[in-house]
């Protein structure tokens, strides 16, 4: 969860919210980061997990995830989680829960529900309140008219 932390915190240099996603192979070695982009590249689905997935899907050159762990440091959306499942990662860590848009047990529980056919391990809460710190001071920010960009 430290190094998705420490990705997380590249992506407000261009005004995105600052979330990070780091996915590792079944050795455990890194495979691939991504970082929230919707506003660099004004792609609505540019959330960190998916851009994470698209890449390590091309490092493996398949879209089968099977073995692998993604570690993201706020609790997937429902586009995300569906892209979870679709990928057949195994397992999923995050930190921070969000109550608002949480598909991981939050307000919506996609990646465990058994209509689908792909189950990945849940591990939540991991530094919890250091992943939920970074966004807040994000959101903190943009409220008090801070500049988002460095000048």
């Amino acid at each position: 969860m430290r190094r998705a932390l420490s990705v997380a915190s590249t992506a407000s240099v261009s005004g995105d919210v600052p979330i990070g996603a780091v996915i590792y192979a079944p050795d455990g070695s890194e495979l691939a980061t991504g970082v929230n982009e919707r506003e660099l590249t004004a792609d609505p689905t540019a959330h960190a997990e998916v851009v994470a997935i698209r890449r390590a899907a091309a490092q493996l050159g398949s879209w089968r995830l099977s073995g692998c762990t993604l570690v993201v440091t706020l609790e997937p959306c429902t586009m995300c989680a569906g892209a979870i499942v679709l990928a057949r990662i195994s397992a999923v860590v995050f930190g921070a829960w969000d109550p608002k848009a949480g598909a991981v047990g939050s307000l919506w529980d996609v990646v465990r529900d058994r209509r689908l056919n792909h189950r990945p391990e849940v591990y939540a809460g991991v530094l919890e309140d250091e992943c939920g710190a970074l966004i807040r001071d994000f959101f903190a920010e943009h409220r008090d008219g801070a500049p988002t960009t460095p000048s």
